[in-house]
């Protein structure tokens, strides 16, 4: 017990935060238009009804208070313990002397962005050498929650056999099972990376996993709009469904700049149910890079599987000029987690969406590649598909992984981009462990380096809360990390001055950042509510605490589309 005390800092605050934003990342960047609430009542009331998530000591609960204030509820969220309802000012100023009860604005959020031609994925991270062996995500289904999928288009509905892959649509914006059809473009792009059975002319599919089976719900409209009830609603279907479809993996290529902890996220808190009930969560790291501290929310949740992107800068015989894209988010987070955990291959990716009739497309011809139903696009996104695809072969290799052994293998097994003089290319805080190498994790067999320290029944219970190990010097502005003895780590790629340079990996070196046995990604104990006054993280302003809550007038500019790289 006492190893385990050294590796997290705990609180047991309770603490009323909220985000207001989402973003889908890599083509879908989400604005919230939340404002201040006003409390007083008027002879209007019931035509300024707004949406909120109302989360309570469970479900039941929320349920009874909002009827009992008169508000409409629109769905019932269990995953959360809550509920989203529309509340008149009044309603919400009753709520909120509500004891146990938390609400919050329910952001709208809006899609914007485009797609950017080789598919070099499956060779770089391995993906074609465990097809030579027959692994191709037999038997595994991967949900993916983005805006649907081209049904109707055979590289994106069949496997490698002919035959439909996907089991079931979910329409998360109308609350049914339905077929919920692709108006935008993004989530049929997403699907055709991590499955399509399309083979390209090296003889490769396109996709990651051509075999495995998808479950597609659809949370973005055509505009690639949504809030997050709806969201929300999409990851409460998955869960209540999981065993049913036999669903494994969950892609979340989306996104928001965090406005408060991790643990005060509704959007968090029902990730971290998935993974716990045994769902590997991959999330985009986001496009917000390459500063610092620029991790979106779902991938900032300390659990999941984040992926940064990485490019061949349109040289796939030339590892010279690989390298970290200019756009990928950075760690660490606020918390002090290091984020991204992994990159992966995320410039200029190949899919499928219908170049007719998908808005996506519609607005971006330019990225139409030989006919009107390929296009390419870069992204987190993307990187997070490809990761998608790889965890779908590793379950297939080996059907028994948990999640954190999922998360652990596939860090200790990447590669890590170094130069020419054998120093580190990017710091861990822009490449994590390195380059997902899918071969090697299916036969690695590292145990327990992963998530260790916390313990997500706490977590969610808001019992106990967690930080990770890194510091940022307040002198020199420079990010550190501390050893499980509370040291620093002065090891090549762990001291990081906010820098970056475009295209420095020039070696993708398997294990070089593990090579001196420091397993980063694990916690660092902080007890009593210590609040990192010794190189804390709260440098941009936000001093979250026990009486500080994130202002409902908090608003994001969506970021314009990324660099082609």
């Amino acid at each position: 017990m006492a190893s385990l005390n050294r590796n997290a800092r705990t609180w047991t605050i309770h603490m009323k935060t909220y985000a207001t934003t989402l973003k889908l990342l890599g083509t879908l960047a989400l604005t919230a238009l939340a404002g201040t609430v006003p409390v007083s009542s008027t002879a209007s009331d019931s035509a300024q009804a707004s949406g909120y998530i109302v989360e309570g000591r469970d479900t039941a609960t929320a349920v009874k208070a909002v009827r009992k204030a008169g508000g409409r509820i629109t769905h019932e969220l269990p995953i959360i313990n809550g509920v989203s309802a529309d509340l008149t000012p009044r309603q919400v100023a009753q709520l909120r002397q509500v004891a146990d009860l938390q609400l919050v604005a329910d952001a709208s959020v809006k899609t914007q962005g485009g797609p950017i031609l080789d598919q070099y994925a499956r060779i770089q991270i391995g993906a074609d050498r465990l097809a030579a062996q027959g692994l191709f995500g037999n038997g595994v289904t991967v949900a993916v929650l983005d805006s649907g999928v081209w049904y109707s288009w055979n590289n994106v509905k069949n496997d490698l056999n002919g035959q439909n892959k996907i089991l079931a649509e979910y329409d998360a914006i109308a609350s049914k099972v339905a077929h919920a059809p692709d108006d935008y473009g993004h989530g049929s792009h997403i699907a055709s990376i991590i499955g399509s059975p399309d083979i390209s002319i090296d003889g490769q599919p396109q996709g990651i996993a051509p075999m495995a089976k998808l479950v597609s719900v659809k949370a973005f409209d055509v505009n690639g709009s949504s809030t997050y009830a709806t969201v929300i609603n999409g990851l409460n279907w998955i869960l209540a469904n999981k065993a049913t479809y036999n669903i494994r993996v969950l892609n979340l290529s989306f996104g928001a700049r965090p406005q408060s902890f991790y643990w005060n996220d509704p959007l968090n808190k029902a990730v971290m149910k998935l993974w716990q009930a045994g769902v590997v969560v991959v999330a985009s790291a986001g496009n917000f890079g390459p500063a610092a501290q620029t991790i979106s929310v779902p991938g900032n949740t300390p659990y999941v599987i984040t992926v940064g992107a990485t490019t061949d800068n349109w040289t796939p015989t030339n590892p010279a000029d690989d390298g970290v894209t200019s756009f990928s988010s950075t760690g660490p987070t606020f918390e002090g987690f290091i984020k991204p955990d992994i990159v992966a291959p995320g410039g200029h990716m190949i899919g499928s969406m219908n170049g007719g009739t998908m808005t996506l497309a519609k607005q971006h011809p330019e990225f139409k590649t030989v006919n009107d139903t390929m296009f390419v696009m870069s992204g987190t996104s993307q990187s997070a598909a490809v990761v998608s695809g790889a965890v779908a072969l590793m379950l297939q290799a080996t059907p028994s992984l948990t999640p954190d052994q999922v998360k652990c293998r596939l860090m200790a097994s990447a590669a890590s981009a170094v130069k020419s003089t054998g120093k580190a290319a990017y710091s861990v805080f822009q490449q994590g462990a390195g380059q997902v190498n899918v071969y090697n994790a299916v036969y690695n067999t590292t145990l327990n380096c992963a998530n260790q320290g916390l313990n997500i029944a706490k977590d969610i219970a808001g019992t106990a809360h967690y930080g990770g190990p890194v510091h940022q010097d307040t002198s020199t502005g420079q990010f550190y990390v501390l050893d499980n003895l509370g040291k620093r780590i002065t090891a090549d790629g762990y001291l990081w001055n906010n820098t970056f340079a475009k295209n420095q990996g020039y070696l993708w070196n398997n294990g070089y950042l593990w090579n001196n046995g420091y397993l980063w990604n694990n916690g660092y104990l902080w007890n009593n509510g210590y609040l990192w006054n010794n190189g804390y993280l709260w440098n941009n302003g936000y001093l979250w605490n026990q009486s500080t809550v994130a202002s409902t007038a908090t608003s994001m500019t969506p970021e314009s589309w990324n660099v082609q790289e």
